[in-house]
């Protein structure tokens, strides 16, 4: 099974990518929280910095996440079960106005 991720902006410098296939075992649970953790494991400090909040380990709260365009705070937020083939986006903080 195959999950692709899209970075902007802060983690497409982290990365040096704009996107990336991930893949995990057929049989496996992969959630949003499982690539994190993946992609926390490639690529170290800057990413886990810029993601997990350094005091309480949580996601930081301005990242969103997409999965195949919707978000994922309509679904089950972190532990959202992925599918072979889903794309997620993790997007930075929108301002503006």
């Amino acid at each position: 099974m195959y999950v692709q991720v899209r970075f902007f902006t802060r983690l497409r410098e982290i990365t040096n990518k704009r996107e990336e296939k991930l893949e995990f075992p057929d049989a496996a649970k992969v959630t949003i929280d499982t690539v994190l953790k993946a992609l926390a494991q490639s690529y170290g400090k800057s990413f886990i910095d810029y993601v997990y909040d350094a005091k309480t380990g949580v996601v930081q709260g301005f990242l969103q996440f997409l999965i195949n365009g919707q978000s994922a705070a309509t679904l089950k937020g972190l532990e959202t079960e992925l599918k072979d083939g889903d794309v997620l986006a993790i997007l930075p903080p929108v301002s503006g106005g």
